[in-house]
């Protein structure tokens, strides 16, 4: 039962992040630490882990048939993302696990505040 929670959780953060852009960090760690029990550390390097592979790779041609993917940009964000996701990860393994809940919290709730009250 567990596995096709897995399963039903990346097909569901797949579509959100084919429709609007979004998946790992709004949706799998928060599922996988309340619903699944995982602290929120296992639950950000697991969702890290599964980042590796081409997961998005379809969504991404159908994006880039139509002309919605700029490559240089995807490039160089993806270039500091891996630099950045260095640094990120010595910083949170040196966290306590109830203060980067929280902190993780706060982003999410900055970040959906921006987003309804600011154009």
């Amino acid at each position: 039962m567990v596995n096709a929670g897995y399963i039903a959780l990346g097909l569901v953060a797949g579509i959100l992040s084919g429709m609007i852009g979004i998946g790992g960090g709004i949706l799998i760690v928060p599922v996988l630490v309340y619903m699944f029990g995982f602290s929120q550390h296992m639950a950000q390097g697991t969702t890290l882990a599964l980042m590796i592979p081409p997961i998005g790779i379809l969504a991404v041609l159908e994006y880039y048939k139509v002309g919605n993917v700029d490559i240089k940009v995807a490039a160089l964000v993806c270039l500091g993302f891996v630099f950045g996701g260095l640094l990120g990860a010595k910083i949170a393994i040196g966290i306590p696990d109830e203060t980067l809940k929280k902190v993780f919290g706060v982003i999410l709730l900055l970040v959906s505040i921006k987003m309804i009250f600011w154009k």
